[in-house]
């Protein structure tokens, strides 16, 4: 009888992912180019309980977060091209410094380089549960992944792959409330009526605008986040 509920929930799993198959070969080792040396960098700055520590890939780097906030405490801590297995490498370096906040953004390089949902998801998993036990004092908030917009035609590998999106999104909103961490909801604050990024909010089809910046912010302090 167990078997047979076994295989019947593997089959369910199987026949609820989404529509595109993700075959393609994928590497957890994958580090970007510049990975080693912002490691050195972050590892060089001071670190104190007060730090708002925004953490991610070049979506989250790419800004000036204590100017945008004006908030010294605020510090980015975001790598251009960053997985979940990379923000996993270097989360102790974030954890030890205990920070009063990490805002978490992450997945969609993953998606980008095919590695599976469940895997993003169970990585998502294990960086809750290594803030918790590593930083316990820390409030941790999980973005959920923002459109993309192919019409720019600059990023084919994130583009085309929006039930990826959709489905790890699902997943983020679920590990929330079941871990009891907050959601930060991006995804529809950054969605057109065609279901793509925002034209005005991205440069690119995947990074964001000053006014996308802005957008983020606003979010933010809606939710009463940075209090």
């Amino acid at each position: 009888m167990k078997k047979l509920v076994y295989i019947f929930a593997l089959l369910l799993t199987i026949y609820n992912r989404p529509a595109e198959a993700q075959t393609a070969a994928w590497d957890s080792t994958f580090r970007p180019p510049a990975y080693n040396i912002k490691v050195d960098q972050f590892r060089s700055y001071k670190s104190s309980p007060r730090d708002f520590v925004f953490l991610g890939n070049s979506i989250t780097a790419n800004t000036d977060w204590a100017e945008l906030l004006s908030e010294k405490r605020a510090k980015n801590r975001g790598i251009s091209a960053d997985i979940t297995f990379g923000v996993l490498e270097r989360l102790s370096d974030v954890t030890k410094g205990m920070p009063s906040k990490i805002f978490l953004l992450i997945g969609i390089n993953d998606i980008s380089r095919n590695i599976p949902d469940e895997l993003i998801v169970r990585n998502l998993q294990r960086i809750v549960s290594r803030v918790r036990t590593e930083s316990p004092r820390t409030r941790l908030y999980i973005h959920t992944l923002m459109p993309v917009n192919h019409t720019f035609n600059k990023f084919p590998n994130h583009y085309g792959k929006d039930q990826h999106i959709l489905f790890v999104n699902d997943a983020i909103r679920k590990l929330a409330d079941n871990e009891k961490v907050f959601v930060i909801d991006l995804y529809p604050a950054f969605l057109d009526k065609d279901k793509r990024l925002i034209s005005e909010f991205t440069h690119d089809g995947l990074h964001l605008t000053a006014a996308g910046y802005k957008n983020w912010v606003k979010l933010l302090r809606d939710g009463k986040y940075l209090k």
